[in-house]
């Protein structure tokens, strides 16, 4: 029954509903049995099929006319694959779905399989500023197996497709499988190494080539990693993607995925058992919200606190206050707080309550942070996804997990967690505007003084907001079902991201 529930079925069969709970059971989240009411129901299976790989596709794809919706990314060729998908007729989740899980291939440095993160997804419909999927990197085992290689570099359980798929689950409008196409495609193929991946790969080159696997991967041969242009063919890693999209996302959780990827991290020091990947599961909360207006904003909730130090440094600048640091200031005064609380409920609701005091915590300042990616999609409907990624650390721990392709992040014990922050403004019915940030220390910081410009009118990404942190913006002035004409999506000009629409 294990593996039944891991496998996606269409939406509308009669046991889907109850499978996605039954799911959510083998995942240990607080989605129960079938008797549990979930707070979003899955919309209903689109007719077409993406990508032509079902029993029931048509002979070609139907691509859409007019608008699409909008996405903005750090890695230019997920946002070409995000923009294809909704062209195919798929919505936001299925798009950012299909982003997330591209970036596995196409920025292994910072979204690698090995890696996790935080969504927020919003539709019209939704209140309280729709919901958050949170799937952050978290700490296993480092006990070595008997006669194992010692545990060094202790690596991060792999949440990332994990928390995809139940992101998707609740918001997708096509099978998981399908999303899974474009990421399979391009490690089969080979990627065009971009400038962000080649940035990260020369930042770490000689760490990064002191491992055999990684060293297999981004080497060029002659001792140096891959440079921008370079084509990149990850073919252990085409295998692991295609025995997901055929097995299903369990199967790198509790089957034989798992098992290949737990020996090859106990065989690169990065320690972690079977045990550790059945336990890390994703979680689904409210979000933290912030009224402007009429206009509610949702932001990632604690434990991807970021979105909290966007929260707050947002409130304060539209009470008209300072914005310098402000966010920051208020993560490290609520990790000092915060300490030992477990509760999802319990953390979302001190946070909260700390928004909605109006003061602005003073924690000082943040130790050096990992660095992390972030995109965001919006679809023809007003649907919208944006999420925020890391792998602890640029290429986690530097190392492979043995045959499996996949570079592993850095168990959080090691660094402190990066700030991952995202946001999506609302009216009503109608979506807004979505900023997602990076830029380390800064990235709270940048998406608060983004939101406050593009709700203020100017264009998404039309100057840096912060000295270092980097968004990406998508806005709609008139509301989105309604007003597409009014909708433009923006990247930091510092950055080598990509905004694509419709044209």
């Amino acid at each position: 029954m294990e593996n039944l529930c891991v496998r996606e079925r269409p939406l509308n069969h009669p046991l889907r509903r109850c499978g996605a709970l039954l799911l959510s059971t083998v995942l240990a989240t607080a989605l129960g049995g079938c008797s549990v009411k979930t707070f979003n129901d899955p919309v209903r299976t689109a007719s077409q099929v993406l990508f032509g790989s079902g029993s029931d596709s048509p002979k070609g794809p139907t691509y859409l006319t007019g608008y699409i919706g909008n996405v903005v990314s750090d890695e230019p060729q997920s946002a070409m694959v995000a923009r294809d998908v909704l062209a195919r007729g798929g919505n936001a989740a299925d798009a950012a779905a299909a982003l997330g899980m591209t970036l596995a291939v196409t920025l292994p440095s910072r979204a690698s399989l090995g890696g996790g993160g935080a969504c927020l997804a919003w539709r019209p419909g939704d209140s309280g500023g729709g919901r958050a999927f949170l799937f952050l990197p978290v700490a296993g085992s480092t006990a070595p197996e008997p006669g194992g290689a010692p545990v060094d570099r202790p690596a991060a359980v792999p949440t990332l497709a994990r928390g995809l798929y139940l992101m998707h689950l609740r918001y997708g409008s096509v099978e998981f499988g399908e999303t899974l196409t474009p990421a399979l495609e391009l490690a089969r193929g080979g990627i065009s190494v971009s400038r962000a991946l080649a940035t990260d790969l020369a930042a770490v080159q000689r760490p990064l080539l002191a491992d055999p696997g990684a060293r297999a991967i981004f080497s060029r041969g002659d001792g140096k990693v891959l440079a921008e242009g370079d084509t990149l063919v990850q073919q252990r890693l085409t295998g692991v993607l295609e025995q997901i999209r055929s097995m299903g996302v369990g199967d790198l959780y509790n089957g034989a995925l798992a098992r290949s990827f737990v020996a090859g991290s106990q065989g690169a020091g990065g320690g972690l058992t079977v045990a550790d990947l059945r336990a890390a599961v994703p979680t689904e909360t409210d979000p933290l919200t912030v009224r402007a207006g009429q206009v509610t904003v949702g932001f990632l909730p604690p434990p991807a606190d970021g979105g909290l130090g966007s929260a707050v440094a947002f409130r304060a600048l539209n009470a008209g206050g300072a914005s310098d640091r402000v966010g920051q200031s208020a993560v490290a005064a609520w990790r000092a707080q915060a300490a030992g609380v477990q509760s999802g409920a319990e953390l979302v609701a001190r946070a909260q309550a700390v928004v909605d005091s109006g003061a602005v915590p003073n924690g000082g300042s943040l130790p050096h942070l990992p660095a992390s990616t972030s995109f965001a999609v919006v679809d023809r409907h007003g649907g919208a996804v944006a999420c925020s990624l890391t792998m602890d650390n640029l290429f986690g721990i530097g190392r492979v997990a043995g045959g499996t392709g996949i570079v592993m992040g850095a168990s959080p014990k090691r660094l402190p967690p990066p700030l991952l922050t995202a946001a999506i403004a609302s009216e009503g019915n109608r979506f807004r505007a979505a900023v997602t940030g990076s830029g380390q220390n800064d990235a709270a910081d940048a998406v608060a003084a983004e939101m406050k410009q593009v709700l203020g009118g100017e264009k998404p990404g039309a100057r840096p907001v912060t000295a270092d942190g980097r968004i990406n913006a998508i806005s709609c002035p008139a509301g989105l079902p309604g007003g597409e004409g009014s909708c433009a999506g923006g990247t930091d000009a510092r950055s080598a991201g990509l905004s694509v629409g419709s044209d």
